[in-house]
């Protein structure tokens, strides 16, 4: 969407106050996140009243999912865009730039293709780039909009990926973080598996490593662990949303698998990927759900030493097959689940990072503030982990730097010194 405006001519701006026109893209998988973007366009709106912006654009799934209701909501806005053709929106933009009529509205038309729409421009630091690698969603977990919103899973080509990947490595980017609602389906419908993308993305020239998030218990491509455990460039880390624990919470949810069926497939990614770092997503306060269902999600926890993972109480969505289910967990009851095991969370999250202490580390470097560094460690996935501090570092965004974790702050997060910087590309260590 970026690159499309700026293809227009059109000058982004990372500060709301230089902009004449601001585009908000939205969410609108639970109810917190259509709350928040509904606040959000309703802040850009009040900017606009004051005469602090021109126009106001709004795009995005909350448009996809609500289509034209938003018009009569949001009267202010100047722009409504479903899911759609991003250049035909950034062209609608550039209208409103130059003070002409556009439409009010711009549909999809269809779903979107699962192919690459041109070149980007990144909204991440230079050193990380998020690529996805599909659209849409084949599963029908009754908790969850997103087919409804984003439909059917859709793989993007090999070719058309690996084209994406080369870029963002020639731009500088050294950390491709894979995305997608489901990305252990990619390449299904095309006879390919997960795996060979992985693989070959790792295996372009440079100095990148490969990141998989959102990887879906169910059909898991065993093939990964290899690389997750042998291949350089590959991080052994994990995100794999399991949601929940107890088989009959899972049953509910209409998730495949059961618990057990959940702990074998976290066992076995333990066993054959010695070291790995697995990230999960639970999902508490689900209809049925009792006291006891959440001691076993905690223990669960504690068992498996889930510290880095969210967990999110149940929103009722339109639409999905739990919305009309009985045996509703009150939201105070539901909020207190969240909080208890958050507070396992932490208790493991903190153990393990103070067993980092002393450990001799390889960090990415994303950003700097008031002199002191900010990197990750291969633990570590960006925005949703903690990160590593290097204070009085001057490295540069992109760097690789060896590092000894001298403490952790009160949020968890490394402090360390520098102790090397790699000359050449080796074998990644696991501190």
């Amino acid at each position: 969407m970026l690159a499309r405006m700026a293809e227009e001519g059109l000058v982004v701006s990372g500060a709301l106050a230089d902009a004449d026109v601001a585009v908000l893209n939205t969410c609108s998988f639970i109810g917190p996140a259509r709350a928040e973007s509904e606040e959000r366009i309703r802040e850009l709106l009040a900017h606009k009243r004051r005469g602090k912006l021109g126009a106001v654009v709004v795009a995005g799934c909350l448009v996809q999912r609500f289509q034209r209701e938003l018009e009569g909501r949001f009267p202010e806005v100047d722009l409504f865009a479903e899911i759609s053709d991003y250049r035909a929106l950034a062209g609608a933009v550039a209208g409103l730039m130059r003070g002409e009529s556009v439409p009010r509205y711009l549909a999809a038309g269809g779903l979107r293709a699962a192919e690459r729409e041109g070149s980007r421009l990144l909204a991440t630091p230079g050193s990380y780039a998020y690529l996805r690698i599909s659209h849409g969603c084949d599963h029908t977990c009754s908790f969850c909009a997103i087919p409804s919103i984003r439909g059917p899973h859709r793989s993007k080509p090999l070719d058309a990926l690996l084209d994406e990947g080369r870029e963002l490595i020639d731009a500088g980017v050294r950390e491709l973080v894979l995305v997608a609602e489901d990305s252990t389906a990619w390449g299904r419908e095309q006879g390919r598996e997960l795996p060979e993308l992985v693989r070959a993305l790792a295996d372009l020239p440079g100095d990148q490593r490969v990141r998989v998030m959102y990887a879906y218990p169910n059909r898991f491509p065993w093939e990964l662990t290899s690389l997750l455990r042998e291949h350089e460039k590959v991080l052994p880390y994990l995100d794999i949303p399991v949601q929940h624990a107890a088989t009959p919470v899972l049953r509910a949810m209409r998730r495949a698998g059961s618990g057990d069926q959940v702990r074998a497939t976290l066992d076995r990614l333990l066993a054959e990927v010695p070291g790995i770092t697995l990230r999960t997503t639970l999902l508490v306060g689900f209809p049925g759900e009792t006291e006891e269902h959440v001691d076993e999600l905690v223990d669960f926890v504690r068992a498996y030493r889930l510290g880095r993972m969210g967990v999110f109480t149940y929103s009722p969505e339109e639409g999905t097959s739990g919305y009309d289910l009985a045996d509703r967990v009150p939201e105070d009851a539901a909020r207190a689940r969240r909080d208890r095991v958050l507070a396992v969370r932490d208790e493991v999250l903190a153990a393990s990072q103070g067993e980092r202490i002393g450990a001799v580390e390889e960090v990415l470097i994303d950003e700097h503030d008031h002199g002191t560094a900010a990197g990750r460690a291969a633990v570590d996935a960006p925005e949703v982990d903690l990160v590593t501090l290097v204070p009085g570092c001057e490295a540069p965004v992109g760097a690789r730097l060896r590092v000894r974790v001298s403490a952790l702050d009160d949020d968890q997060n490394c402090i360390a010194e520098v102790v090397a910087r790699p000359a050449a590309l080796g074998r990644r260590s696991r501190g």
